[in-house]
Parts: structure tokens; C-alpha cells; sequence
């Protein structure tokens, strides 16, 4: 299979490569584009200029949005369905020792991928668009692949064991629905089935094998990635003998430098473009392979002269439609840029701040003084905390409404008194060496600070039976003069306006599940602390010109950090302080090319 393998990948390998470097740029420049812009005109007539947790669902019962998300999610599983097959396509002529041409290919393409709009293809989009990107094993088209399901999301389902339990029988079942339709697409491009017949006929040919498809699609791609890093490790190795070799920096050492940091980035580039073509070269060889083996026949692309021309004149005619594409596209982008509606100057260097969700609640129980002073330990920048109110008015610390799942008491903070909730065991839960850790007052965490010198992101949770909740800690800051160290956050937005217009100086911030649009017309919010999935640079940039913060929260693994390093948000809301302040220290001085840089220096003496 290996031998097929390398036929598929080499024998039009220009066509591919050609195909898929095309194929990200106009997504880059036309099509992503293109679908944002369909997006937004959806939000806009369903009277919505901004998406927020707090009227998404409202947006989506909307009749009108239904209909044009339902056309735009056709829309969006036709242009990635172009992709794969003409993937599909191009590894099939290879497989028959064909050669075949990128406009030949498209052609083709897109005549199987327009059946994606008869009825009986109507749950293609579910494969397509939800079930690949899911499960995320790289077989999915890249103008899709990056469909995630939300950290913070992932969070709450690993803290519930039940939740926990339940997501893995969903992938597990997911995984197991996905390996026995892994030859649908297939089927629906090479041999013309209907979704549903392609499903039929994928379950028969994937029987019986499905462990050794998967153990076969993700051996070979772990193999290929290793295989690149190999490769970048050993032009760095040889940048770092020609370094030495040199005796320093000079004309010929930069120049022999400049030529494999080259390669290397060329090398990334055709990998990067590769990744999905590789995908289903495994499959088209496995899919071959069963074929053969059950004795079933390889029905392949066949095109005559006829219609060699007709597809011809059809890639003619997209070429031009593009090209009026990138057209409008670029004139509209101009005339935004010269109009201030973009800003296209380098913005400054911000100081990244690290905040300790509900205090070090890795390592202590959460919302207690033993987690805020850990965290100061750890040097956390911030402090991010919840506050509820009792019957009798009294402000705590705690972020469930109810007490059950910190203390055991099953009863909400509005049923009981500030005395019966200081008498509480807060720590138990977490550890038994935490017996007998109190929930605080917000008084007592405001003192704390103050005296360390450490900020504080104050999050109010109204449950609709508070009196003067906002002005009761308001006063409470303004009291310890602590307001210029402490945001007041809220996923309410009323109750950052009821803040605001009872002092307009006490600096609010809006916090997020979902952010989509012109955030930023939220008067009420001098800032925002947006779910880090939600963060695009697109966003920071557009907060950032208004002289505003982004915070991105929950973010708990170095992947997610860096991302957001990169991104370049101001603060990173985190349960792993440890972890976020390595990262954002090794973002500044060194990266793992330098690292390694450094071990063959020490090696080479």
C-alpha cells in the first residue's frame, strides 16, 4: 500500500500542489472573506449589529435567520466539498497512471459537487461540515478544519465526571459513525452515488477493518510530521556547524544560512499545503485496497473529448468570475483603508498581565483567601473572583448560586444570611487538608489586595434578588479607595450600565461566551473578557483602536496560551499561572528552534 501511496501523492503531484495553493489563497483573500460578509448581512437583517451570549438565541430563533444560515451552511459545504473532491479526483487519475490538469480537475469537481443540492444529498452538510471537523483527525477540507468546540466548554465538561463520561461515549460513537462512512465521499465523487447509497456501500467496504483504517490513517500521519520535523532539525543542525564552521556572522555564512532557513520555510509551506491531500491519499489507498480485496470493481474518473471541453469552458468561466472577485474585493478593501475604516499602523507594544481564575484554583479550593494568596505566591497579576449577595445583603465570594457543589448545603445565596454562610466549610470539596476554609467576604479579598499590591477582577452573578447590588460594591471599592486597581465585570451587560450610571469612573467590563460584530458600540463597557475561542485578531484589533482591553478567558493549555500571546490580548485568564507566565516569558526570550539551537552549540563545544 505504501507503493500506492507514492503514486497517488507523485504522479500528478504540480496538479496537486498547484491545486491546493490556489485553493488557500482565494479563501485567504475572496471566499473567507466572502462568507463573513454573508454572515454579517444575516445578523443585519435579523436587526442584530452585535452577537453577545445574552441575545444569540434570540438571533438564532429568528425565522428570517434560520433560512439564511440553512443557504449559507449549503453554501459553505460546497465550496469545502470542491476541495476534497477535487482531491479525490486528482489521487484517483494519479492511481491510474493518469495525468490530469488543475482546470480539468476543478471541472470535474464541481460538476460532483453540485449534486450536493439535490434533496436526497441534503445531510452531506452533516458530514462535511460537523462530523469531520469534530472529531479533528485531519481529514477534514482546511477551510474548515479549524471548527472547535469552545475551551471553556471542554472545561466544564472535564470538571463533571458524568459530562465527562458522556463526551467520551459521543466520540466514541462519533469516531465509530465516521470510520464506517469514511469512503461516503468517494463513493459520492468517483462513482456518482446518492449520500445515502455512498453510506450503504462505505459500511460494506469499511467492515471488519475499521480499527486498522484508523490505526493506518494515523500512523502515517504521525509518521509525515515527524518526518518534517526530522527534516528542520537537521537544517538547523547544519546551520549551526556552518555558524561555527564560519567563525561568526559573514558574507558567506548568511548566505549559506539564508539558503536552508529556505528550504526549511519552503519545506513548512508544502507540508502545510499537503495536509489534506495526504489525508486522503491514506484513505484513496485504503479505499482501493478494500476494493481489490473484496473483488469489487474500481469504478474511476473517465472524461471524453466532449467533455474535456465542456469542463474546460466552465473553469474558463469561473477564472473570470474570480478575477471580477478579487477585484471588488480589493477595490472595497482600499476604499476602507482610506476612509480609517481600517487601521493598518503596527500598534504598540502592550504589556500581556496574567489573571488567576477564581485565584489559584489548581492548587487551592476556589474563591478562597488560601487560592488568592497562592496565587499572589505564584505571581499572578490579577485576581479574578465572583460575588453574590446573601438574604441580608451581605456581599461574598462564591460562583455558584447555589452551595451545594463547594459546601454541601443545598440551598441558593439568596436563602440564607451572611452569619450562616460564614459558618460554611468551603475547602472540604476541594481537599481534606482544606477543612474548614471559610467563604470570603468581598471586603476581606479587597483588604488582601490592597495590602499586596495585587489587582482584582471583581465578577458580579446577579440571580434577580439583590437590593443595590452594583452600589453596594461600588461603595465598597470606593470605601478601601481601591477603584483604580479593580475592574467590576459582569456577563449582564444591564449591570455593567447600572454601574456606570451610578459612578461613571468605575472601569466595567463586558464578559463573553460569544463576540461577534461591533462589539464595541457597548458604551457600558470599557473593556471585554471574551472566551478565547471567540478571539480573532480581527477583534483585537478592532478593540484595540477603540483604546480598549481584551481579555481572553478560560485559557489552561500552552497551545491556547500562545495562541493568544499571538493574538496579542492584554490579559490571559487562567487557572494555570505557572504555566501561563513560562509561556509568556518564553514567547519573549527563546522558542524551541533556539533551544535547539543552544543544545548543538553546547554539543559542537
Amino acid at each position: 500500500m505504501r507503493k500506492k501511496l507514492q503514486t497517488m501523492l507523485g504522479y500528478n503531484f504540480k496538479t496537486l500542489l498547484g491545486f491546493e495553493t490556489i485553493y488557500k489563497v482565494s479563501s485567504t483573500i475572496i471566499f473567507v472573506p466572502f462568507f463573513l460578509a454573508i454572515f454579517q448581512f444575516i445578523t443585519k437583517v435579523s436587526g442584530h449589529s452585535y452577537l453577545t451570549f445574552e441575545n444569540v438565541f434570540s438571533f438564532l430563533m429568528n425565522p428570517l435567520t434560520l433560512v439564511c444560515l440553512f443557504f449559507l451552511i449549503i453554501l459553505l459545504t460546497f465550496y469545502a466539498l470542491i476541495d476534497i473532491s477535487t482531491i479525490i479526483i486528482i489521487l484517483d487519475c494519479s492511481y491510474q497512471k493518469k495525468k490530469i490538469t488543475i482546470k480539468e480537475a476543478l471541472g470535474l469537481s464541481i460538476q460532483r459537487a453540485r449534486r450536493l443540492f439535490q434533496k436526497k444529498n441534503i445531510l452531506l452538510p452533516f458530514l462535511v461540515l460537523f462530523l469531520i471537523p469534530f472529531l479533528n483527525i485531519g481529514i477534514s477540507s482546511s477551510f474548515i478544519s479549524t471548527i472547535s468546540i469552545p475551551e471553556f466548554i471542554l472545561d466544564y465538561i472535564k470538571q463533571n465526571h458524568v459530562l465527562s463520561l458522556l463526551y467520551l461515549l459521543l466520540l466514541l460513537f462519533l469516531a465509530s459513525m465516521l470510520f464506517r462512512w469514511l469512503y461516503v465521499l468517494h463513493y459520492f465523487v468517483l462513482e456518482n452515488c446518492s449520500f445515502q447509497e455512498a453510506r450503504k456501500k462505505s459500511r460494506e467496504l469499511s467492515k471488519n477493518n475499521r480499527g486498522k483504517d484508523f490505526l493506518s490513517i494515523i500512523g502515517i500521519q504521525i509518521a509525515t510530521t515527524l518526518l518534517y520535523f526530522i527534516f528542520v532539525m537537521i537544517g538547523i543542525f547544519i546551520i549551526s556547524v556552518l555558524y561555527k564552521w564560519f567563525g561568526g556572522r559573514n558574507l558567506m555564512s548568511d548566505l549559506s544560512i539564508t539558503i536552508i532557513w529556505m528550504l526549511i520555510a519552503l519545506s513548512f509551506l508544502v507540508v502545510t499545503l499537503l495536509t489534506t491531500p495526504i489525508s486522503y491519499a491514506i484513505i484513496s489507498a485504503l479505499y482501493y485496497y478494500h476494493k481489490n480485496k473484496k473483488g469489487e470493481k474500481i469504478i474511476s474518473v473517465r472524461v471524453s473529448s466532449k467533455e474535456k471541453e465542456s469542463v474546460k469552458k466552465k473553469v474558463t468561466i469561473l477564472q473570470y468570475v474570480v478575477c471580477v472577485l478579487v477585484v471588488v474585493c480589493g477595490t472595497i478593501f482600499t476604499y476602507h483603508v482610506i476612509n480609517g475604516h481600517y487601521d493598518l499602523k503596527i500598534e504598540y507594544v502592550r504589556t500581556m498581565e496574567v489573571t488567576a481564575h477564581r485565584g489559584a484554583s489548581v492548587l487551592y479550593p476556589e474563591n478562597t483567601m488560601s487560592a488568592f494568596r497562592g496565587a499572589k505566591e505564584l505571581g499572578a497579576d490579577w485576581i479574578e473572583l465572583d460575588v453574590q449577595q446573601t438574604k441580608d445583603g451581605g456581599l461574598i465570594v462564591l460562583h455558584d448560586t447555589n452551595l451545594k457543589r463547594t459546601t454541601g448545603v443545598n440551598k441558593n445565596t439568596w436563602e440564607v444570611t451572611l452569619e450562616e454562610v460564614r459558618k460554611l466549610d468551603a475547602g472540604s470539596f476541594f481537599q481534606p487538608q482544606f477543612a474548614g476554609e471559610k467563604i470570603p467576604l468581598l471586603e476581606e479579598v479587597i483588604a488582601f489586595a490592597k495590602d499586596n499590591h495585587i489587582k482584582l477582577n471583581i465578577e458580579l452573578k446577579p440571580t434577580g434578588k439583590e437590593v443595590d447590588f452594583e452600589k453596594s460594591v461600588v461603595d465598597l471599592v470606593k470605601q478601601y479607595d481601591f477603584v483604580g486597581d479593580c475592574v467590576i465585570t459582569s456577563q449582564v451587560y444591564e449591570v455593567l450600565k447600572n454601574v456606570k450610571d451610578y459612578d461613571s469612573d468605575i472601569k466595567t467590563v463586558y464578559v463573553m461566551s460569544l463576540a461577534y460584530g461591533d462589539i464595541t458600540a457597548l458604551e457600558a463597557a470599557d473593556s471585554f473578557s471574551i472566551e478565547a475561542s471567540s478571539v480573532t485578531k480581527v477583534l483585537v484589533n478592532k478593540v484595540h483602536k477603540e483604546g480598549k482591553e481584551l481579555y481572553a478567558w478560560t485559557v489552561n493549555t500552552e497551545e491556547s496560551i500562545q495562541k493568544m500571546i499571538d493574538l496579542n490580548v492584554d490579559n490571559i485568564i487562567t487557572d494555570n499561572i505557572t504555566l501561563a507566565k513560562d509561556t509568556i516569558y518564553s514567547s519573549k526570550t527563546s522558542d524551541v528552534i533556539q533551544e535547539y539551537i543552544k543544545w548543538v552549540n553546547k554539543v559542537l563545544g
